[in-house]
């Protein structure tokens, strides 16, 4: 069938509301979500649409923020009951340390997502961390095999429905996962060979998150290492691995650049829209981003590992030609 999709970008997520504790502050019922953080993201470069569930308890402000970001909510269903909600707190002197203190699943517990004729037809899918079952029920549904689908998941997943999650990664282009999923999920302990074993199950890709150390990007012929952007003060790391992926999404679903060198600029992407989620509480600062500020930190982002090559007939320093002797 001939590829006539009109929707360039859907997610299937989460949204959310979250009760969350740092050592800058806290916020209680604040929007969060995976597909909150997704939509919100990638909206700045692509149209997206949303797949998800909230409950009767959903405020109308938090539809507007969806509606000023042009986000399509066709697929935000509105079910009796509460909207999923978590809450956590963060470390006060390391903020990659977190404790959860509730997850209460609410609706989502129920949540059987059921696309429109147009998500079927989405060039572009991501399906965020919800069960693998559903992964892949939402990629059966799909008309045609999207120009690229990427997955992300968790540890919980993959330590109990690791044969459902195994089945949906063979048929994904981009894996997300941490440091310590990735080698979970492998069953090897070198992150390298973790992510490469990883793509012999059948993904191109294998993007790993590493939090403050920066993003990881595994590749058949290729290795890309990006830094995590500096910055001064972390104020709310939640959302900030969904913010990515929609960063890093929302640049290939609009340039439709798939080359080892797109992906590239996906990650950097990425990994500059999620340095803005941090610097906030939920998603107060990815809210209200102007082009200029993404555009302008890109381009200090590149500058972070941009390094003169040497130039023709040019070596390095040594102290002297001889080679050590034995």
């Amino acid at each position: 069938m001939k590829n006539s999709a009109t929707c360039p970008l859907l997610v299937v997520g989460s949204v959310a509301y979250d009760s969350v504790k740092t050592s800058a502050g806290s916020r209680q019922d604040a929007l969060g979500g995976s597909a909150m953080y997704f939509s919100l993201s990638s909206s700045y470069f692509t149209p997206v649409a949303v797949v998800a569930v909230v409950g009767e308890d959903f405020r109308e402000r938090d539809v507007g923020v969806f509606k000023a970001h042009r986000v399509d909510i066709s697929g935000l269903e509105r079910r009796e009951g509460k909207t999923f909600r978590w809450s956590g707190v963060y470390g006060m002197e390391d903020v990659n340390t977190r404790e959860t203190l509730y997850t209460q699943l609410n609706v989502f517990a129920d949540f059987s997502p059921k696309l429109n004729r147009e998500h079927r037809r989405a060039r572009f899918l991501f399906l965020a961390n919800i069960h693998p079952a559903l992964q892949l029920d939402v990629l059966r549904q799909m008309e045609f095999r999207p120009k690229l689908v990427a997955l992300d998941t968790m540890n919980f997943w993959i330590g109990g429905n690791r044969a459902a999650l195994a089945e949906v990664v063979r048929q994904v282009d981009v894996l997300f996962m941490d440091e310590g999923e990735t080698r979970q999920f492998a069953e090897e302990a070198n992150l390298i060979r973790a992510a490469r074993k990883i793509l012999s199950m059948g993904p191109r890709g294998v993007v790993v998150k590493r939090g403050e150390h920066g993003v990881l990007l595994v590749q058949n012929a290729s290795l890309f290492a990006a830094p995590a952007f500096p910055l001064e003060r972390v104020v709310d790391p939640t959302g900030a691995g969904d913010t990515f992926a929609g960063g890093f999404m929302g640049y290939l679903a609009s340039t439709g650049d798939l080359s080892p060198r797109g992906l590239q600029r996906a990650v950097v992407l990425g990994s500059v829209m999620g340095s803005f989620t941090v610097e906030s509480f939920s998603m107060e600062r990815l809210h209200a981003l102007r082009h200029e500020e993404i555009e302008a930190r890109y381009r200090a982002f590149i500058e972070l590992f941009k390094v003169s090559p040497l130039r023709n007939g040019q070596s390095l320093p040594w102290r002297n030609a001889a080679q050590p002797s034995d």
